[in-house]
């Protein structure tokens, strides 16, 4: 059997090696193991493009440094400071919208499709946003998203009418309290997912 989503944070390499070697122990005693060919190192830091030297198993397998990883659903890449990536979350995104509008887009309602998308892929395209820091970058690629959904979903071109219909969303929901797309008897929309705008 092996351990699943353990994560080993430390101040040096020589620390992580120190710490990998406890931690196989540990788990040794409970009958557990870690896989070397699932496990990889990560560098978060000033010195993050600084070619290190191999964290080795007990067993003696070497474990691969790498730029980017998955953790819990959260893609963390290299980088000086904590990073996310949200490449794979906006591919699944489109790939879920292109799939819902495909099977009821011409039939559905605008209502309808964009109830389907709030209430089961947002969640996917916003996960773990509340832990990973988004840069000014990341949030305009993310605005991006939602408003090239949303031009294909109302037919238009127009960024005008995509921020006309954002305010007028926001402006119902303030004036109501709810987001008038939620599902009935839910939590209120929070603001931060309908506003995009500068």
């Amino acid at each position: 059997m092996y351990a699943d989503d353990i994560l080993l944070l430390s101040p040096s390499v020589t620390v992580l090696q120190e710490l990998l070697y406890v931690c196989e122990n540990v788990l040794g005693s409970l009958d557990l193991s870690i896989n070397p060919k699932k496990s990889v190192c990560k560098r978060i830091g000033p010195r993050c493009n600084t070619i290190c030297c191999d964290i080795v198993s007990s067993k003696g397998r070497a474990l691969p440094w790498v730029d980017s990883v998955r953790y819990l659903g959260v893609y963390l890449v290299r980088s000086r400071m904590f990073k996310c990536d949200f490449d794979n979350a906006k591919s699944s995104f489109y790939r879920a919208f292109n799939a819902v509008y495909g099977k009821i887009g011409r039939y559905g309602s605008e209502e309808v499709i964009l109830q389907l998308i709030y209430s089961k892929r947002f969640p996917c395209l916003f996960y773990a946003i509340e832990a990973c820091p988004a840069n000014k970058t990341q949030k305009i690629s993310l605005e991006f998203t939602i408003n090239r959904t949303l031009m294909k979903l109302f037919r238009t071109v127009s960024s005008d009418v995509i921020k006309e219909c954002l305010t007028v969303t926001l402006t119902i929901t303030l004036t109501l309290g709810k987001c008038p797309i939620a599902p009935v008897g839910s939590a209120p929309m929070p603001i931060t997912v309908l506003l995009y705008g500068p």
